[in-house]
């Protein structure tokens, strides 16, 4: 194994020092308010050791990382069945663009673009009420990060909700084919909340992990799902997680990943670690300027590319 208490160490001060941080997200104007110096970086393998660097453990907002676990928690109460109502391609657009739904009868590219996380959310939102859809999935990201202490929130919901009128529009158009079955409403509601849960990169690191060891938890110590379900969700982050630069990822990092416009990526080391990197200035793609960065240099140090050293 490599050094990686150094290795993480010495990334997460080099990242201190370069003056290209990107440019942190405004559209949603609580997001506006972060420091962009802000730089975490932590790696968490299957015993629990733990190598952290730079601002690991304070809390940001996870925006669009929550929607992998808004997918495995869909994927357990439906099934494939879920791939009625969204797809499994990368869109090639931005992550809140409407052309596709109108090209493809408002069913969204995959499930995470903000049209399909919508649609996946009206899935767990089926059969419940707004609160108790949250609360599974808020009581599922604490049970994956062993810490019950995780929450959401509350003024970045607020403020996703006052200028979500892109995310509306997004709804209103799948109600309109049948893809959202709820009241929109209800749906956009748990949708704002559950991108609104703050965690930090130790937590969400720690959260990870079924993904890295074939759906089991080590540290939970039991299955969270199967390992085929495990590999497919990784495929579906490799392919699709960096929304139009998913494929700049998969080149410069080689593991399957998942970021958020409040400037977190998790990333998937299979079979070796799970890996959680924070730094809130955005690229044009809305993705992770200096997180992206990073990871490239741990994974040239590591060796830990899904495509070989």
């Amino acid at each position: 194994m490599p050094d990686l208490d150094r290795i993480v160490k010495d990334i997460a001060e080099e990242m201190r020092a370069r003056p290209d941080r990107g440019t942190v997200a405004s559209y949603i104007p609580e997001l506006a308010r972060v420091d962009p110096q802000a730089f975490g970086l932590v790696v968490i393998d299957g015993d629990g050791r733990v190598a952290a660097g730079g601002d690991a453990d304070i809390p940001f907002s996870i925006q669009s990382i929550s929607k992998v676990f808004t997918l495995t928690l869909a994927l357990g109460m439906v099934g494939d069945r879920l791939w009625r109502r969204v797809g499994r391609e990368p869109s090639g657009s931005p992550f809140n663009s409407i052309v596709q739904l109108e090209r493809e009868n408002g069913i969204p590219r995959n499930p995470f673009i903000n049209a399909g996380a919508i649609a996946v959310t009206d899935v767990i939102l089926s059969g419940h009420q707004p609160r108790e859809a949250l609360g599974e999935i808020l009581r599922f990201m604490q049970f994956l990060a062993q810490d019950d202490s995780i929450a959401i929130d509350e003024r970045v919901a607020a403020s996703e909700k006052r200028t979500g009128f892109r995310n509306a529009a997004l709804a209103n158009y799948m109600r309109s084919f049948g893809v959202i079955e709820n009241p929109v409403d209800y749906t956009l509601g748990v949708y704002f909340h559950h991108c609104a849960i703050a965690m930090s990169c130790r937590q969400l690191a720690t959260a990870g992990l079924f993904l890295a060891y074939s759906g089991q938890h080590p540290l939970a110590g039991h299955s969270v799902i199967s390992s085929e379900r495990a590999r497919r969700i990784n495929a579906i982050m490799l392919t699709c997680g960096h929304y139009d630069g998913s494929g700049d990822f998969a080149y410069r990092v080689g593991l399957p990943g998942k970021s958020g416009v409040g400037g977190g990526i998790l990333a998937v080391a299979p079979g070796r670690a799970s890996i959680c990197v924070w730094s809130p200035g955005l690229d044009a793609a809305g993705n992770s300027h200096l997180g992206r960065i990073a990871l490239e240099m741990l994974v040239k140090r590591t060796g830990w590319s899904i495509f070989g050293v």
